[in-house]
């Protein structure tokens, strides 16, 4: 068993985030090199006081950002160096006007989203396929059953950027996406919120399998457009 003891414990608050600091701050601390072992998930667990369902979502982050690869019966090892300071890049906007804020973020969004379905439609391969259709089938179902499909319809669209093979994009992405949804969190808790682009997900899916780069750029922008409508019409 490793020293954990140098691990400092959270409070109840955004955890993954915290994690994610924690777990980098350790791995320098501790001065672990390409190719060392990371703690158990139980070890990380204990250390830090979560659950073993952040931990993994932490460990998947880690993968995605190609500084730490999972051997099945092994356990995670490090791949590239790391530092607290350059596991995430942090988004800093003018929250005054909330409104403003969230359409800045959504028109950055608009661009990498949009290029990173393009880029899923090209070099998807048929275990992403898998993988989407599986995130895309769960969002369905949970939709039709609440109305609703918030942390389900972030799975798919995390699939597709990993479907991109490029570790950037999902990084990228899921900066805009937190820092969008940090700065309102109202309507996020509305069942109705951006529902009218429930329909798209699907056709965006079809159109990532035939590979139709056109129309993965047309059903991500459709997407992006009704949560903008949504963002004007519940800001008024």
């Amino acid at each position: 068993m490793r020293d954990t003891s140098i691990i400092t414990a959270l409070p109840a608050q955004d955890r993954v985030r915290q994690v994610t600091d924690a777990v980098a701050a350790y791995i320098e601390r501790a001065e672990l090199k390409v190719g060392d072992r990371l703690p158990a998930e139980r070890e990380l667990m204990s250390a830090l006081g979560v659950g073993r369902s952040t931990i993994r979502e932490v460990i998947r982050r880690f993968e995605a950002l190609g500084v730490i690869v999972t051997r099945r019966g092994s356990g995670s090892y490090l791949l590239k160096p790391v530092a607290a300071g350059t596991v995430h890049m942090p988004l800093s906007l003018n929250t005054a006007r909330q409104r403003d804020a969230l359409l800045q973020t959504l028109e950055v969004r608009r661009g990498i989203e949009a290029e990173a379905s393009v880029v899923a439609a090209r070099r998807r391969t048929a275990a992403d396929i898998a993988i989407i259709e599986e995130k895309l089938d769960e969002m369905e179902r949970v939709h039709l059953a609440k109305g609703t499909s918030g942390p389900e319809d972030l799975a798919f669209h995390l699939a597709i950027y990993d479907a991109t093979h490029n570790p950037l994009f999902r990084q990228l992405l899921e900066q805009m996406r937190e820092a969008f949804e940090r700065f309102w969190d109202h309507p996020f808790d509305r069942e109705d919120f951006a529902r009218r682009s429930f329909p798209f997900h699907r056709e965006l899916f079809d159109a990532i399998v035939d590979q139709d780069t056109a129309m993965a750029r047309e059903k991500t922008l459709r997407i992006l457009e009704v949560v903008e409508e949504d963002i004007r019409e519940m800001s008024r």
